[in-house]
């Protein structure tokens, strides 16, 4: 079992600084640096200047370091094709190639993936222009389920039962340069109903390890009131989600996906983010992303035990080792902090104190996101400035450590949710989650 001694994390948010901590965590106690990285992670982990959109500049970053893995955090690097520039530069990365992300750039490619696959989903319909999206709307029944087809930074959804609407975000896609590119093309898709689950498999193109299941809380306010978010907290794993139901996922979503890709000559080698709705006739998939889920991997990467930098190593080598690494029987529960006006109208003023104080408490981790140092404290500079991780033998025991930990915070400009894992975990049910 190869160990990597030296590992550059591409990416600069609370995701990204869950994974360099967990993989500063292996055994072998690996030297891992992040680029660009973050300021909340800086102190711990050594940030590169270099911007994971310039894949040259990487390169040589790798080489100058001595980089034997590289693990790529955002989606939009893995679209424009840094993990091909790493590989034909003989650099180990973990991630796909631009071909096979195109399962997160396109939802109407990985509509035609899955249809080949056999792969369980909405009944989905494209349009380039007014007319197909019109048409295509008259195919279904409200609500109505219409997305910009490329990427989207989560924005490019709209889940309404009203028609009008529904017209009206077609139209500031197709005609309003909404998402420029990537709105130039909707998919329009049949509504599910259910509870929602997000699987993470890390894939070498053939075989593939699961991690614990998770489930995110996306609306913005208390009891998933409010507009979508990029999520507001997330658990691990997840009590109404257990092992046949894993299992199943496995067979029949995650193993002929990768079949049909290798077959098409495109193998999946990276993570594969498999969004579920569990509804009467069992899951069927809203989406795939091609990266760490934020923020579950915030919620899963404490679950993870054993040598997970060799089996992100292999996996990019196309000879994964399942028994790289086991889960840990606890369960985890992440609280996003978050700018008071989050995600409408952040007004970036925000600072949040005592955050330092927690990563000394026991069962308790901080991952920051979108802060900058103020002083003893830390200024709230994203719409997401940091998580705070709870752990615990049941969740719980987790939810209760979290949200401990969050009430001795002080500060002005920043909020939370109040019932992320509430309710014996209930799950989120409205409006089809967030369908991004």
């Amino acid at each position: 079992m190869d160990a990597p001694a030296r590992i550059l994390v591409v990416g600069s948010g609370g995701r990204e600084h869950a994974l360099a901590w967990r993989l500063a965590r292996d055994p072998h106690a690996p030297d891992v640096l992040m680029a660009p990285g973050l300021e909340g992670a800086s102190r711990r982990f050594r940030c590169l200047a270099v911007d994971g959109a310039d894949p040259a500049a990487l390169v040589r970053a790798c080489r100058t370091e001595g980089i034997d893995l590289v693990v790529v955090g955002p989606e939009a690097p893995l679209a424009a094709g840094l993990v091909d520039a790493l590989t034909a530069a003989g650099i180990h990365a973990f991630g796909p190639t631009a071909a096979a992300a195109q399962l997160e750039a396109s939802k109407w490619f990985a509509k035609e993936v899955m249809r080949e696959a056999g792969v369980p989903t909405a009944e989905a319909m494209v349009a380039g222009d007014m007319a197909g999206a019109r048409a295509a709307l008259e195919r279904f029944a409200p609500p109505y389920v219409v997305k910009a087809d490329g990427l989207a930074a989560g924005k490019g959804v709209c889940v309404t039962r009203s028609r009008e609407e529904a017209e009206g975000f077609a139209e500031v896609c197709l005609r309003g340069g909404r998402f420029g590119a990537s709105g130039r093309r909707v998919v329009i898709e049949a509504f599910l109903g259910g509870v929602e689950v997000s699987v993470m498999a890390v894939c070498d193109g053939e075989r593939f390890v699961c991690l614990p299941p998770a489930r995110d809380h996306k609306r913005a306010f208390d009891g998933d009131e409010g507009p979508n978010t990029g999520g507001m907290g997330a658990f691990a794993p997840t009590p109404d989600f257990g092992p046949n139901a894993e299992a199943r996922v496995a067979e029949e979503v995650v193993r002929p996906m990768l079949a049909v890709l290798r077959a098409r000559g495109t193998p999946f080698r990276g993570l594969l983010y498999v969004g579920l709705m569990i509804g009467p006739a069992g899951p069927r998939v809203l989406e795939f992303n091609v990266r760490f889920g934020d923020p579950e991997t915030e919620a899963v990467m404490p679950l993870v035990a054993g040598a997970f930098s060799s089996l992100l190593l292999g996996a990019s080598r196309g000879a994964l080792e399942p028994g790289c690494v086991a889960r840990r029987a606890q369960a985890s529960v992440a609280i996003a902090l978050v700018d008071a006006g989050y995600p409408d109208a952040p007004s970036g003023d925000g600072v949040i104190e005592g955050l330092d104080a927690l990563e000394e408490l026991s069962d308790v981790l901080v991952f920051h996101a979108g802060t900058t140092r103020k002083g003893a404290h830390w200024a709230v500079r994203g719409g997401r400035a940091a998580y705070v991780v709870g752990l615990g033998a049941g969740l719980a025991a987790a939810r209760g450590r979290a949200y401990d930990a969050v009430r001795f915070l002080g500060g002005a400009g920043w909020r939370c949710r109040h019932d992320i894992a509430g309710a014996e975990a209930a799950p989120e049910t409205t409006l089809h989650g967030r369908h991004e």
